[in-house]
Parts: C-alpha cells; sequence; structure tokens
C-alpha cells in the first residue's frame, strides 16, 4: 500500500490493484475514509469533519496526480509522490 502524502497527520495511500471506481484511503489517528477521486465523494468510512476538509481541498488540487498514481497502482506500478498540503 504505497503513501501518496502526509499532511497534519493524515495519510494518503492506495492499495496495489484495488477495485473501481477509483479511490485513495486517508487515514487520520483510528479513522479512514475511502474517497472518490472523480466526485471526491466519500464511498466509505469517516474522517473528523477537519480532518476530511482538509483531505477534500488538498484531492481537489492534485486530482490530475490522484488519477495518474491509481492508472500506476492498477498496473503494479509504484505511483508519484504527491505534495503535501501546506
Amino acid at each position: 500500500m504505497p503513501t501518496l502524502s502526509i499532511f497534519f497527520g493524515i495519510v494518503i495511500t492506495m492499495y496495489w490493484r484495488d477495485h473501481e471506481p477509483a479511490h485513495f484511503h486517508a487515514r487520520y489517528g483510528d479513522a479512514e475514509a475511502i474517497i472518490r477521486i472523480d466526485t471526491l465523494e466519500v464511498i466509505a468510512g469517516s474522517l473528523p469533519r477537519r480532518a476530511l476538509a482538509l483531505v477534500l481541498e488538498w484531492a481537489s488540487a492534485h486530482r490530475t496526480e490522484l488519477a495518474e498514481d491509481w492508472r500506476l497502482c492498477r498496473n503494479h506500478e509504484m505511483p508519484k509522490p504527491i505534495p503535501p498540503l501546506e
């Protein structure tokens, strides 16, 4: 499970050859959410409100990179790191 980015204690990951729809995992403490790349909809799990807002802000700014990393992970290739939210 490659880590794409870490910011404010939030860890963004993807799994190798994961199921559709294209998505990423965001972990903050014991909480985890799975978020679609195309719509930024939470499709499973949950995060605290502030952590989710930060993740969505970050994902909105990096949607193209997330889509490319999804393609790479689906092909079992190493994804590229994505700059953190500052």
